[in-house]
């Protein structure tokens, strides 16, 4: 193994200490820290988010706090931070940062989506796809992973029901680097130990993750300069969808008001607004029948995010077509199609019926994590085929915004969250 690769399989000497302790205005939280006996080692983090950075996790073990009188989240409701040997089922490597961050996010987007089996697969702390339906967890997963084939490479799956077979046979057709579930129905842990550095986690929590929703907890941010910033997290008021806000503003002495969703438009909206919480800001995301369609995130600008989300749709999109007919990438389809000219024809083609299905983008809802300063973003929104919108509101545009859904033929519908929901 060259020096280089030895940089990602080299286990960090883990400096910190067995417990850590935050005191704050007489209040006390201790934390203590986690480590797992793995292939006779007892160790904690493999490194952080780069291998040459030690880096250690701390599960809230005692204590209690309550801010402005409100209570914190306590002791004993731990998740990925409580995970012991006995819920790795298949551990791989001792755990790095980024694996266990990215489950983590995926249950902060799962809390909100416990009426239906869904799917999620995170790379780099981001979704890159995912799905909920009533038919059952494989097509979830299956939807959630064809919706953006190529991100979920190498990814991290958590759902939130058990794990079934089936749904251990598509993660088994392709590459992933973690799978989470509250449990494993008979022969689907067969299956997954296929993949021999497939790490495969029970969190029994998940279970209960809707009760977690409304229960808040310490967020706490580091600064570069050693210094931090404390926040209540992000409480999620959009969980029904009758907690839209009809979308309305005043100009001028005039009323604008926007259509209001369709039930089945409004549900996408929920599970949209839902999948949005676990997005990095600028984002803008996009569904139809309960699966993404699109996901922009962490751009500067918000109309610039809108026009990158609807040109990843098109190549992804066109990726779908190649995998199915030709099992390529389209990446490698480009490549391959350089030197044949049947290849070439077939890749113009496939462009081409990508460009007509405007990237599988008609008839997709649309959330936005912070409102549209300007209508441009929304009239591109309208240009790819979105039917319904749901935005913070709150721009002093907001009735520009109403009157660029209402000139749509036909009429695009939009409410309001009445919250932001940035994250970064």
């Amino acid at each position: 193994m060259s020096d280089l690769k030895k940089m990602y399989s080299t286990l960090q000497q883990d400096p910190f200490p067995e417990e850590m302790r935050l005191s704050l205005g007489g209040q006390e939280l201790v934390f203590r820290k986690r480590v797992w006996r793995i292939g006779g080692e007892t160790l904690g983090l493999r490194y952080g988010e780069n291998p040459d950075q030690p880096a250690a996790l701390y599960e809230l073990s005692g204590g209690g706090l309550s801010v402005g009188g409100v209570a914190f989240r306590g002791p004993g409701k731990g998740l990925v931070s409580a995970l012991t040997e006995e819920h790795m089922i298949q551990s791989g490597k001792h755990p790095g940062k980024i694996n266990l961050t990215d489950v983590d996010n995926g249950l902060n987007i799962l809390q909100y989506l416990s009426a239906k089996p869904a799917a999620v697969i995170l790379k780099h702390n981001n979704p890159c796809g995912a799905a909920w339906n009533d038919e059952g967890l494989a097509a979830a997963l299956e939807r959630a992973h064809m919706s953006d084939r190529i991100a979920a490479f190498g990814g991290a799956i958590v759902v939130n029901r058990p794990l079934d077979k089936a749904t251990a046979e598509h993660i088994d057709s392709a590459y992933f680097e973690v799978v989470a579930a509250p449990d494993y129905e008979p022969g689907a842990v067969d299956v997954l130990k296929k993949r021999k550095n497939l790490r495969i986690l029970r969190i029994p929590g998940i279970a209960d993750l809707a009760s977690l929703s409304r229960e808040p907890f310490l967020d706490v941010k580091s600064l570069m300069d050693g210094g931090v910033v404390l926040q209540f997290s992000f409480r999620n008021r959009i969980l029904d969808a009758a907690d839209f806000i009809p979308a309305t503003a005043e100009k001028d002495g005039n009323h604008f008001a926007a259509r209001k969703p369709t039930k089945a438009e409004a549900e996408d909206l929920l599970f949209a607004w839902a999948v949005e919480a676990g997005v990095t800001s600028n984002s803008i995301l996009m569904v139809r029948d309960g699966v993404t369609t699109a996901i922009g995130t962490g751009e500067q600008d918000r109309v610039g995010c809108v026009d990158l989300t609807i040109a990843k749709a098109l190549t992804k999109y066109a990726d779908m077509l190649a995998f199915q007919e030709l099992n390529l990438s389209i990446y490698e389809l480009r490549l391959k199609a350089r030197g044949d000219k049947a290849l070439t024809d077939k890749l113009a083609d496939i462009e081409a019926r990508a460009r007509e299905a405007r990237g599988g983008l008609p008839g997709s809802v649309a959330v936005s994590d912070g409102f549209f300063p300007f209508r441009d973003g929304v009239d591109l929104l309208i240009g790819a085929g979105v039917t319904a919108i749901a935005q913070p509101g709150g721009s002093i545009r907001d009735f520009e915004v109403i009157q660029a859904v209402n000139e749509a033929a036909p009429q695009v519908a939009m409410v309001f969250t009445g919250q932001r929901s940035f994250r970064h």
